[in-house]
């Protein structure tokens, strides 16, 4: 498609990133990414932060549909997907309830039980009600090392590995100051990978796999955006089966919560039989310069460019409108 013909037919695009989440800082470097893309295939795009701009401004704007870079709360999690449908400006990614699920990671976790797709064991705590007790019984059902997790944050921001009774209380603290209830999980000691899904349903495709390999396995925020310590291979060195079951059950997953667009499965690999577990999906996955999709789809033949491209033309709305700004 020429790039007169994609400005045609896309039109006024708004890039929403920023935001007023703990992710806020990579939203805007995924942000900026995509609108320097667009704006090279032709395309009138235009950056917008709805931290510093309000919904009225952004009905105002007038756009022909969104590209949704904002990571985390307030634009990940069905909050700003909702406001969209409501104004009926076509948006990127999966729709109000998918983001809703994807964003709760405890959530996310009980669909994947209901579809029977292997996920560890885990446990919700509650912050308000759960007793030191309760938390020095954690080992006893899920094992050591385990898991803390925020289950309403990304970035593995509000995350904490828990190696023995000394440091539940101080993870479990960190956690806390996140979210209302916590996630305990069974720690899964293995090979960590990440899995890309482009499409909707019977459409949907996985990406190439992407192994992470993080100094000393801690894929921690800094080494996730700002180091060049962590080693990325793409495609992941399993062998062909192992590959399109792991591909395979990314779609499953991405399927079971309704997503579309696009969005990245996380899995961890355990080391004594190869067996794969979900982990988490990211609903609108990092676009920076450290960013696993962006790699996997160079790794398929899509420049950073043309997979903008390709995930803004999957943009669109559950709710039909009659008139596109009747709500705005």
């Amino acid at each position: 498609m020429s790039e007169k013909k994609m400005a045609t037919e896309f039109g006024k695009v708004g890039v929403l990133f920023g935001g007023r989440s703990a992710e806020r800082e990579v939203s805007i470097m995924s942000g900026n990414g995509v609108v320097q893309a667009l704006q090279s295939k032709g395309i009138d795009a235009h950056a917008f932060d709805p931290a510093e701009r309000s919904l009225a401004e952004l009905a105002a704007e007038n756009f022909d549909r969104v590209f949704i870079a904002l990571h985390g709360r307030f634009g990940e999690d069905g909050t700003l997907q909702g406001a969209l449908e409501q104004l009926g400006i076509p948006y990127t990614g999966p729709g109000v309830m998918a983001s809703a699920i994807a964003m709760d990671k405890v959530m996310s976790k009980r669909v994947w039980q209901s579809f029977e797709l292997p996920t560890p064991r885990f446990l919700v705590l509650d912050t308000s009600t759960v007793t030191s007790e309760e938390l020095r019984q954690l080992p006893d059902a899920l094992g050591l090392p385990l898991m803390l997790k925020a289950p309403h944050e990304g970035s593995t921001i509000g995350i904490s590995k828990v190696t023995g009774y000394a440091d539940i209380e101080a993870g479990f603290a960190l956690c806390a100051k996140y979210d209302e209830v916590v996630l305990a999980e069974e720690f899964i000691a293995g090979r960590e990978l990440t899995v890309p899904v482009l499409g909707v349903g019977r459409n949907a495709r996985a990406l190439p796999i992407v192994e992470i390999r993080a100094p000393d396995g801690n894929y921690d925020y800094q080494h996730k955006y700002f180091t060049n310590d962590t080693q990325y291979l793409c495609p992941a060195p399993l062998d062909d089966a192992l590959t399109l079951r792991i591909q395979a059950l990314a779609v499953q997953a991405f399927n079971a919560l309704g997503c579309k667009g696009w969005a990245r499965v996380d899995f961890m690999l355990r080391d004594t039989d190869n067996a794969p577990f979900l982990l988490e999906i990211n609903t609108s996955p990092g676009m920076t310069g450290h960013s696993l999709v962006p790699m996997s789809a160079k790794q398929e033949g899509s420049s950073y460019e043309e997979l903008c491209v390709e995930i803004l033309a999957s943009a669109g709305l559950e709710l039909q409108h009659s008139d596109k700004r009747m709500l705005g």
